[in-house]
């Protein structure tokens, strides 16, 4: 069968990967992919909001699956155009997708359908937002934008001042643009986090390893937030008794909420937990998978996923199990100098002939200017080893990171340090 993957990032590198490795596969195209994909698939420079271009491209080439990566079409409603097509594509409706399109519904259906969360409050104008905040007992708080902000809407203040400031720069300064036009307020809740990824048929679902992201900035988790410097998986936060508890208070709850709303999900739903002292609370919805973690997660997947993505879009995942690597994966992100602020770009990448075959070196911000491999984002290129432990992992990983090199390359030189202790 034919194939397409859309986007262009490190997740949609290892998407495309792990589905390369199907023995259903004929033929995977990317749209628009990266240097990365190419060698693995077609890629094909379409916009990723040109529907009407892709829905016509899919149908030339019989293309009998489409897996789609980031959210924004999935929020703007891809998945809707391509049922009135019949065409098969994994991924949520525009109405599910509203989990992660809307910080302010998926918030609202946790709260009626005791989905445990923080507590929190929305507001449509500063004026509110600050009176609110100005009577708040304590910090830290965290401010939202509503809408979607590649993975940076969020804000952890530590006072009042920082909160003050955050409001003006969510609402005022349209920092996230329309994202900001809602804000949501929420209770700080102190523990540890942890990714959960399940494929959805609308009812039933298959669980991938838990992952733990990495969002800081800096080591040990200090400076301002990212869209991750790293993961590793499966997440040992995550025992047996805390899946448990997730399937029975989160999963189950939020797949029935989502039927009762009338918008049954199917894709990948993502988890976002905070764990504290074995109390579960959902911090996000995602409507696809999550970058970096789902390039420390994949290749920890032995089963062939093209059967589970076809089920889940048809809605007859029921009886089918995940098999998974007794092994554990860790993923560094490389960055450009800067990142998440300013930074620049086209700096050439050098050393990737270097790398040993047992790491996977995933694409996620780079481009072929005049046949010269160059960074083009923040975040530039994802190192991923697969070993028995985490230690030898991390031993892997830094060590074919020590043969790249570009001007002004960045990473964090302790992901996974929770997990090493």
């Amino acid at each position: 069968m034919n194939i397409l993957v859309l986007g262009s990032g490190g997740r949609e590198h290892a998407l495309a990967w792990k589905i390369k490795q199907s023995p259903l596969l004929d033929k995977l195209y990317c749209i628009p992919g990266n240097p990365g994909t190419k060698d693995l698939a077609e890629n094909v420079n379409i916009d990723l909001n040109d529907f009407e271009t892709i829905i016509r491209f899919v149908k030339n080439n019989n293309i009998e699956l489409t897996i789609v990566g980031p959210e924004d079409p999935l929020v703007n409603g891809i998945v809707d155009e391509f049922n009135k097509n019949g065409l098969a594509i994994f991924g949520p409706s525009k109405a599910a997708a509203r989990l992660e399109g809307s910080k302010r519904f998926s918030k609202d259906l946790m709260q009626q359908h005791n989905i445990p969360t923080a507590s929190y409050a929305t507001f449509d104008n500063i004026d509110d937002a600050t009176a609110y905040i100005s009577k708040l007992p304590s910090y830290p708080v965290v401010l939202k934008a509503d809408g979607l902000a590649a993975g940076k809407g969020v804000l952890i203040c530590s006072n009042q001042d920082e909160a003050f400031s955050a409001i003006n720069e969510i609402m005022a300064d349209k920092k996230f643009g329309k994202a900001g036009e809602t804000l949501v307020v929420e209770q700080f809740i102190k523990g540890d986090e942890a990714s959960i990824f399940a494929i959805c048929d609308g009812e039933n679902y298959c669980i991938l390893p838990a992952s733990q992201d990495h969002k800081k900035v800096g080591e040990a988790d200090s400076g301002k937030n990212t869209g991750g410097m790293g993961a590793y998986a499966p997440a040992p936060l995550v025992d047996a008794g805390i899946l448990a508890i997730v399937e029975d208070r989160v999963l189950k709850p939020t797949l029935k909420a989502m039927i009762d709303q009338g918008a049954a999900y199917r894709g990948l739903l993502y988890i976002g937990l905070i764990i504290s002292e074995g109390e579960v609370h959902v911090l996000e919805y995602n409507c696809r998978f999550g970058d970096p973690e789902t390039q420390a997660v994949l290749p920890l997947v032995k089963s062939d996923l093209v059967p589970f993505f076809m089920a889940a879009a048809g809605g007859s995942l029921k009886g089918m199990h995940l098999e998974i690597y007794d092994k554990c994966a860790m993923d560094v992100v490389l960055t450009s100098g800067g990142y998440p602020d300013s930074y620049a770009k086209s700096k050439p990448i050098n050393g990737l002939d270097k790398v040993e075959n047992n790491v996977i070196v995933f694409h996620a911000g780079t481009v072929y200017k005049e046949n010269i491999l160059v960074t083009s984002g923040g975040r530039v290129l994802n190192v991923v080893a697969v070993e028995k432990n985490f230690k030898e992992c991390a031993k892997e990983v830094y060590t074919a990171i020590n043969k790249i090199n570009f001007e002004k390359m960045y990473f964090r030189k302790d992901i996974g340090f929770k997990v090493l202790k």
